[in-house]
């Protein structure tokens, strides 16, 4: 939370061709907001939906999809129920410092974005992220523009890498 996902998906979605872009937050977004069981389960089953109908639909070749994904069995789940056997999955966390990550969330926070907890929320899954199976860009002092840029450049060499 904080860390810059919709603002470098955003600004990746302009950047590669014939491209769609998810934020996981969307499916979210309720009034009032509820974090149940069937909530969960609701907000997964769309996530994969939508995913899934994007990768079907030969109008895309690229699909960006962002959310808060700080627990292995997350990425597991989402992968676990998507139809990826004709897709390259690119799997990026990106992180910061706690400071970075302080700054930016105290800055949202004063725009009246992001309520004063989230600091405590955000700053708990950062050591999370350490353990997932990704590439890990460390976006503290960089733009979007720089980020997107690193990201095509990992995401070529990984392809490039499975060629070989």
């Amino acid at each position: 939370m904080g860390v810059g996902k919709t603002t470098v998906g955003q600004a990746l979605k302009i950047e590669l061709e014939q491209c769609v872009f998810l934020d996981g937050d969307w499916c979210w977004d309720m009034h009032p907001f509820q974090v149940t069981p069937e909530t969960k389960a609701l907000v997964l089953d769309n996530i994969c939906a939508v995913l899934n109908n994007y990768i079907q639909c030969p109008a895309f070749k690229n699909i960006i999809f962002c959310w808060v994904m700080h627990e292995q069995r997350i990425i597991d789940e989402i992968l676990s129920r998507i139809k990826t056997e004709s897709c390259k999955v690119v799997k990026i966390s990106l992180i910061c410092t706690e400071k970075a990550l302080e700054k930016r969330l105290e800055k949202d926070i004063a725009a009246g974005l992001r309520q004063p907890d989230v600091i405590g929320r955000s700053l708990s899954y950062l050591p999370l992220y350490s353990r997932l199976d990704t590439v890990k860009i460390d976006v503290s002092d960089k733009n979007a523009d720089q980020v997107v840029k690193e990201i095509k450049e990992k995401s070529d060499a990984r392809q490039k890498n499975r060629r070989e």
